[in-house]
């Protein structure tokens, strides 16, 4: 319960954050066009609390449902306006004043995350290397000759400082072109360049990990299976396994390295495992049920062991990166515009259908992904609540009536016109709209749902 808890109040911090931008970046700039302002909401339904002030006497209000906001201004449309106030009408106000003062929600967006990437940048985080694991056989990256513990210094000339970087870089680039090379650096030092084929990124729609279809994993070092440790109480205390325990098998099936032994457990479901175990006094059989515990939303197999520590296992991997204000801010701009950019262009492939639906999702999933970066840390948090004002401003940009995209389509159909369309044409663009919005929130939740119950 209290982990729902967390997650709940994670998600619920991104939304009014993002929400309340978003709405004031529509507030500040109607004030600017001096266009009067009635109610500025944070959510909508049933009013939780409220509050006037001002010279215009704006009503402030928090109400219960957050999914969204508005801010109300005063307009002939939709009531009479006394005669000395007609000059701040939103209606009255020309086309550019009109377009500014919608436009400037999804801008707030996007300046927010800017300012957030910025702040993340100068101030730095522990950051993962780039450092590759071993790929599976037959992946793009086994073909192009990658080996467990290569580091890529470089993608396509481009030098690559974190695993973050990698992975985002990979991602561009599978959309753009159909193979990429990799300058890596090995564990004997030596360089080399490495094609990597992108094809298989793209393959069922874009469902899943990309990355992982081409081979792309982090680095594994490659341990022996001996525990270190054995937690007092724990499972595998209780089943007789103790420090030095070499696994030789589970369930008949040779086990050569530590990850292997750790899958093994984690997908086990919690069924009995026939542990083969060697010791200084001999080979012997030990009967291991692992227990089930939620992690990152789905159920894993423990048995309450630590591996035994070698030179391997204390590899760097891992790297404080920070920015000047200056860099961090150009790295910020430029995260912003890809990421952006990048949105778009999977919108626009999933209209086309090169990209699966399944790829989009709802309010469920982005909780699970508030509260895990939310676990993480407070950078992780961070940045992720930055993704999610850029999707928001990109979401709200599109063509769509109801969004400040569709209002922005019916304000250059006024300027080719040289006139605005008529209520009925509007009122019609609304219901569709209205639809349009329904279908794709109801395909997200659908998908949310497929992903809480099946994975």
């Amino acid at each position: 319960m209290s982990n729902f808890l967390f997650y709940l109040a994670a998600f619920v911090l991104v939304l009014a954050v993002l929400i309340a931008v978003h709405e004031l970046g529509h507030y500040l700039a109607a004030r600017f066009c001096g266009v009067k302002v009635l109610r500025f909401s944070l959510g909508f339904g049933k009013v939780l609390w409220q509050k006037r002030c001002g010279a215009d006497r704006t009503e402030w209000a928090v109400s219960i449902f957050p999914l969204g906001g508005y801010v109300k201004m005063l307009d002939e449309r939709e009531g009479d306006v006394p005669a000395d106030e007609l000059h701040r009408t939103f209606n009255r106000q020309t086309v550019g004043r009109r377009s500014l003062i919608v436009v400037a929600g999804p801008l707030a967006n996007f300046v927010l995350a800017i300012l957030l990437y910025w702040v993340t940048f100068m101030t730095g985080n522990q950051e993962l290397l780039p450092v590759l694991g071993m790929p599976a056989a037959g992946t793009p990256a086994a073909m192009a000759g990658i080996n467990n513990g290569d580091q890529v210094r470089a993608l396509d000339g481009q030098p690559v400082a974190t695993w973050n970087d990698l992975r985002w870089a990979l991602l561009q680039k599978t959309v753009e072109q159909e193979s990429v090379e990799l300058e890596v650096i090995n564990e004997q030092q030596e360089i080399s360049v490495r094609r990597l084929a992108l094809s298989a990124a793209s393959d069922k729609g874009w469902e899943g990990d990309a990355l992982e279809r081409l081979g792309i994993n982090f680095y594994r070092p490659k341990l022996p299976p001996v525990i270190g440790k054995v937690l007092g109480g724990g499972i595998a205390e209780r089943a007789g396994l103790l420090s030095g325990d070499r696994i030789l098998a589970v369930d008949g099936q040779p086990i050569s390295t530590w990850y292997e032994l750790v899958v093994k457990i984690r997908d086990s479901d919690g069924r009995l495992l026939h542990f083969e175990v060697q010791r200084p006094s001999g080979q012997l059989m030990l009967d291991v049920q692992p227990e089930l515990v939620s992690e990152h939303g789905r159920s894993v197999g423990k048995i309450g062991i630590g591996v035994a520590e070698t030179g391997e296992a204390h590899r760097e991997v891992r790297a404080f990166v920070r920015y000047d204000f200056f860099k961090a801010g150009s790295k910020a701009l430029v995260e912003t515009w890809d990421k952006s950019v990048f949105s778009l262009v999977m919108m626009g492939k999933m209209l086309t259908g090169e990209v699966s639906w399944k790829n989009l999702s709802g309010p469920v999933t982005i909780a699970d992904y508030a509260g895990q970066s939310a676990k993480l840390g407070f950078d992780y948090y961070i940045k992720f609540m930055a993704l999610v004002s850029i999707s928001l401003g990109v979401l709200n940009l599109l063509p769509v009536p109801v969004l400040d995209g569709g209002h922005l389509m019916y304000h250059m159909i006024e300027v080719v016109r040289r006139r605005p369309l008529s209520e009925r044409a509007m009122e019609i663009g609304q219901r569709v709209g209205m639809s349009l919005l329904f279908i794709l929130m109801a395909f997200a939740f659908f998908n949310d749902l497929n992903r809480l119950f099946f994975g």
